[in-house]
């Protein structure tokens, strides 16, 4: 009981820390979306969209998956202690990101002008891809000095970089905007990236590792098998990149480029602002189940734990979303993006099946299974596209929330059936209870908004997130001892 109550402090241990990042991240977010949607408007926020849809495409067709299956090389090496094998590793990681990254630098340079009448239909966007080509160089090396820190579980390192990176690239991104207005989005893009590739840089350097020779012989070796599983990751991400890509272009061709605008507004909402959750647990999760991924019943438990987790702080903040969107939205963008909130109501709802099989698909990559990975991950954005494409054609921005819904909803019964026939996988009785308390709840609060005017929408919508607050406090105070610190905090006192 007492070690897995320790495994429950570990979780939360290092969601608070990434959290704490994410949270100031967020704000630096909601700063930069806000200056953008009253300085630039939808259009502006669309161009910056489509932009890095399409070079975040590219780049995932350039990287190779490297940082992905780095991260669990170095892990796995970390928790045996062996420094040589975990400087090899690096050196040649360091030596793939700079190949690879120039190489889409290459690649972008050269299909620009087709790149800029697909995306935007014009070739006025020609010189932008040009100019932006460089942030994949600068993105794959920035990928590079994370997949160490993050291998080797050097958390607070991880964060500053993160924080630090993203703190003095907003600096940096106000006075252009104010100035250049739509003229400074290739700026800001371009400096934002190589800020970030500093810091981490910056805070890798500070890691000792042992000094090795690697010749050309074991570089060709061990990069092999680093960039064939990368390989099929980056593929992955491609697809994933290639869908976002895709339903951007038919939103732009369908219903304007202000469409696209909103809707990278609202999705910024639930994949950013909520999504933070994910994005703190993510930089722990994997490597730490990288480390138990061999032992079938040790991967069940940590699976469990982390999703009952996930779940447990994330319920509250959707249910606080449904209720309180349109103030949200508000204060985030302006009133000109209110037709946004039907499209989010639909999407918080799914988030609750995206957390759920969030935890599971994770264990493809620990396993180290980049095919199955691959498979699965195609599946999933397979019909998650023909479902986007569907929804926004019969029902607009709302029908791009509803997709969200389905989509994750089947993806969860998918990754569950596999992860069950091939790793024995199971949820336990306890997360299941979890999960359909909260997401009772959820459904609750949409009931409400959809049907209950105001002001008793938030009387009633305030009651309902109290009880999943609670709810939730009482559970986390089981697994991590809440209000035992807290009293001793307050004794000190």
């Amino acid at each position: 009981m007492q070690e897995e109550k320790s495994s429950y402090r570990s979780i939360m241990k290092a969601t608070s820390l990434f959290g704490g990042v994410q949270v100031f991240n967020i704000l630096i977010a909601i700063i930069r979306s806000k200056i953008v949607a009253v300085l630039l408007g939808p259009a502006g926020m669309g161009i910056i969209g489509l932009l890095n849809a399409a070079t975040g495409m590219l780049s995932s067709l350039t990287n190779f998956g490297i940082g992905i299956s780095a991260v669990k090389n170095i892990a796995e090496e970390n928790s045996k202690g062996n420094e040589t094998r975990i400087a090899t590793i690096i050196i040649v990681l360091n030596r793939l990101v700079w190949m690879t990254g120039l190489l889409g630098v290459v690649v972008t340079i050269i299909i620009s002008p087709w790149l800029s009448q697909l995306t935007f239909g014009t070739k006025d966007y020609t010189l932008a891809f040009i100019w932006v080509s460089i942030t994949l160089l600068f993105k794959q090396l920035t990928s590079g000095q994370l997949a160490l820190l993050q291998g080797m579980r050097k958390h607070k390192y991880l964060a500053k970089a993160n924080l630090y990176g993203n703190g003095l690239g907003l600096v940096f991104a106000i006075p252009l905007y104010y100035k250049m207005g739509v003229d400074a989005i290739v700026p800001v893009i371009i400096i934002t990236t190589f800020i970030a590739l500093f810091y981490s840089w910056y805070f890798s350097k500070r890691i000792a590792i042992k000094t090795v020779r690697v010749s050309r012989v074991t570089t060709i070796a061990e990069g092999k098998s680093m960039l064939t599983m990368g390989f099929l990751i980056s593929l992955s991400g491609l697809i994933s990149l290639g869908v976002s890509y895709i339903v951007r272009v038919f939103i732009s061709n369908k219903g304007g480029i202000i469409d696209v605008g909103l809707y990278n507004a609202g999705f910024a909402i639930i994949n950013t602002y909520v999504g933070l959750i994910f994005s703190a647990m993510s930089a722990d999760y994997y490597p730490r189940l990288s480390a138990v991924a061999y032992d079938n019943k040790l991967s069940k438990q940590t699976i469990n734990q982390q999703a009952e987790i996930v779940l447990l702080i994330l319920a509250p903040i959707l249910l606080i979303l449904l209720v309180f969107i349109k103030w949200a939205i508000i204060l985030l963008y302006s009133s000109e993006f209110i037709s946004i909130n039907k499209m989010i109501y639909w999407a918080a709802l799914g988030m609750f099946f995206k957390a759920a099989s969030w935890s599971i698909a994770t264990i493809f990559l620990a396993k180290g299974d980049s095919k199955l990975f691959l498979v699965n991950e195609l599946i999933g954005n397979i019909h998650l596209l023909l479902l986007n494409l569907l929804g926004y054609h019969y029902f607009g921005l709302t029908g791009l929330g509803l997709s969200f819904l389905i989509s994750y909803f089947l993806y969860l019964i998918q990754v569950y059936i596999i992860a069950k026939l091939k790793f024995g996988f199971k949820y336990e009785y306890v997360f299941k209870k979890i999960f359909l308390i909260q997401l009772s709840l959820a459904l609750c609060s949409f009931l409400v908004v959809k049907f209950i005017s105001n002001p008793y929408v938030y009387f009633i919508g305030v009651i309902l997130i109290s009880i999943s607050s609670l709810y939730s406090f009482k559970e986390l105070d089981k697994r991590i001892g809440i209000a035992e610190t807290l009293r001793s905090i307050f004794k000190k006192s």
